[in-house]
């Protein structure tokens, strides 16, 4: 989070990726956190690519999706997200699906959510991997994940995915996550991933921070942990609705909510 000084603005800036299992067990903390937050903050979100495109390709895709699959299973059972039982492949690549999430941005905050992990019963892109087992790791298979998502423009996701100015941005994002301020790099907590920073083949992150005074809030944090300059935010905390009741990991869906087949059943 960056507070810019001589200015009123608080900026919350969240570093994802579509196709991360701890980002997809995060969602209904995100959604409190905006809930609470809504019209006092400036929220983005940045595109860290945690599937490059020069990862080695897995010398037993068979073997690795198995792999994956209790990777995410160890994941789920902290978080209480669903996940898919038997995943096809680990997803090959991040861009596609940060590309198109990025190009949806400019269509509204809301269209936005709507993308990146569905609404309504559509699939989203982070659905795509983690109820229907299907990463949508490549142009095609992230585009058909957000058709028909409600307010989305159906004529522009697929030329705005592929223009020069998204790919500009989504460049930018992932060079923006692989500079991470020092605090990350050593953080502490009790959950498997606290947040803190990991090293890429490239080598150690260089320290750098942004503009203003910069807090950063790694892994699961209480609402009021971090003075955020929006006392308010501590005190509310909105009802769940139906997607976070599922989301959560609940054994029972509530009255009223979409039932449908994926990889788990």
């Amino acid at each position: 989070m960056t507070v810019v000084p001589d200015r009123p603005v608080l900026e919350v800036v969240e570093y994802t990726d579509p196709l991360c299992p701890w980002a997809w067990g995060s969602e209904p903390v995100f959604r409190r956190l905006r809930a609470a937050l809504d019209g006092r903050v400036r929220r983005r979100r940045a595109s860290c690519i945690l599937f490059d495109h020069d990862d080695d390709p897995p010398p037993d895709p068979a073997a690795e999706a198995a792999w994956y699959a209790r990777y995410v299973e160890d994941i789920s059972t902290h978080t209480q997200a669903p996940r898919a039982l038997r995943p096809s492949r680990v997803a090959a690549s991040s861009w596609p699906s940060s590309l198109v999430a990025k190009a949806a941005e400019p269509q509204g905050a809301d269209v936005a959510e709507r993308v990146l992990r569905g609404l309504r019963g559509l699939r989203g892109l982070r659905e795509s991997v983690f109820v229907l087992g299907k990463p949508a790791d490549t142009p095609a298979p992230a585009l058909s994940a957000v058709r028909g998502t409600p307010g989305l423009d159906s004529e522009r996701p697929a030329a705005d995915a592929a223009s020069s100015a998204v790919l500009e941005r989504v460049r930018a994002d992932r060079a923006e996550a692989r500079r991470p301020v020092g605090e990350v790099l050593s953080a502490h907590g009790e959950s498997p991933h606290p947040g803190t920073a990991k090293e890429t083949a490239d080598g150690e992150y260089p320290r750098e921070g942004g503009p203003g005074q910069v807090e950063p809030v790694t892994g699961a944090r209480p609402l009021g942990h971090v003075d955020m300059g929006v006392p308010q935010a501590r005190q509310q905390h909105p009802p769940f609705q139906i997607e976070d009741t599922l989301t959560a990991g609940r054994p029972r869906p509530p009255a009223g909510a979409l039932l449908r087949d994926d990889m788990g059943g």
